[in-house]
């Protein structure tokens, strides 16, 4: 190679300088700026990413309250008559009839296709619900049923016994129980809503219409309550303030939250159950030594009592912000914002209110 091909060849690879760094890399002030700004669109963008999978969550409730109402027509279409809340002898508080007060979710199982579960039901309505058992040997109670479950609840986890095994498993759909009277056990009357216990309701007995009564709205699991405060004759509350002033029986048994609404198996109004005593998403505040509680309150526990009539405001609630979801009889599903009135509210829980404007 002659020298002046040497050189050429040396001017494409220049030598280094001596101090000269072999590594190009950014400065700390360079790489706080990127963090800085990733952070900025990462906070730009989670909010929109939560909004689209919470969107996609009352999407999917909406889905399992369809398939509710589909249940519930298909129920009515095979045995002419709605399913009730409860069946209950009327006749002993202490036999086995009186825990025997199998929900209206329960006797849906069979047309929500949980056919084997629902089989096993029905060949035990007679027995009370806590001992029911699968052919396994696993008690009915304790299973988590995801029809029943809305995807936005946080608390699904199960009531368990002393050993840890589940005993009662919550759910987020609850029957509309009418505005405030659910059942009389001294006239065996039931309430104005589209379930009460002993219910036999036909379709013509709606006379408001399928498409203008609610058959299931949502409500929260794990919900603190009052029960059993005995009143003759309890009259409405004016306010949701003048709840806690009812008095009872109250039950917050678990370290953070109540018991309501955590029996899907249980037919009784604190468990599986709704009134349009208050708007949806009403806070009922109760202040007790140990906090202050969002709660549920009625004055008789169904099949508790031959002559103390059962009263309730079981509030509808959900999740999902500013919004609940429910099902008509006629199986449409519709969302009620906090902004509705308890007038519309409750012309919708009623069956035969003949309120001419319900929506």
């Amino acid at each position: 190679m002659t020298d002046v091909a040497r050189t050429r060849k040396r001017s494409f690879f220049p030598r280094r300088h001596p101090r000269q760094s072999r590594f190009v890399g950014f400065s700390l002030v360079e790489l706080l700026v990127v963090v800085a700004i990733v952070g900025t669109l990462v906070g730009m963008l989670l909010p929109a990413v939560q909004a689209a999978r919470e969107s996609a969550r009352i999407a999917a409730c909406g889905n399992k309250l369809r398939q509710l109402g589909i249940a519930i027509s298909s129920h009515e279409g095979a045995t002419r008559r709605f399913p009730p809340s409860c069946v209950w002898s009327g006749t002993s508080t202490t036999n086995a009839s009186s825990n025997a007060v199998w929900s209206a979710q329960g006797r849906l199982l069979p047309y929500l296709e949980e056919c084997a579960i629902g089989a096993d039901i029905q060949r035990q309505l007679s027995m009370p619900y806590s001992q029911a058992t699968l052919s396994t040997g696993e008690l009915i109670s304790g299973l988590r049923i995801p029809a029943l479950l809305c995807p936005s609840e946080p608390h699904v986890q199960h009531r368990t016994k002393a050993d840890g095994t589940p005993e009662n498993a919550p759910l987020n759909y609850a029957v509309n129980l009418g505005t405030w009277l659910v059942f009389s056990p001294a006239t065996r009357r039931g309430g104005n809503g589209a379930f009460f216990p002993n219910s036999r309701l036909t379709a013509a007995a709606v006379s408001d219409g399928l498409s203008k009564t609610i058959a299931m709205a949502e409500v929260k699991t794990y919900t603190p309550y009052f029960r059993n405060a005995g009143l003759a004759e309890p009259s409405p509350p004016a306010t949701p303030e003048a709840i806690c002033d009812l008095g009872g029986e109250f039950k917050n048994d678990l370290p953070t939250a109540g018991t309501g609404h955590t029996e899907w198996v249980d037919g009784r109004s604190h468990q599986t159950g709704f009134t349009a005593a208050f708007p949806p998403q009403a806070r009922v505040s109760c202040t007790r030594a140990s906090g202050t509680y969002d709660i549920d309150w009625t004055n008789q526990q169904e099949a508790k009592s031959l002559t103390v009539p059962t009263a309730a405001a079981v509030t509808a609630r959900s999740h999902h912000a500013g919004v609940i979801g429910y099902v008509m009889l006629d199986g449409s599903v519709h969302k009620a914002t906090d902004a509705i009135t308890p007038t519309a509210w409750q012309a919708l829980a009623t069956r035969a209110g003949g309120e001419a404007n319900s929506p």
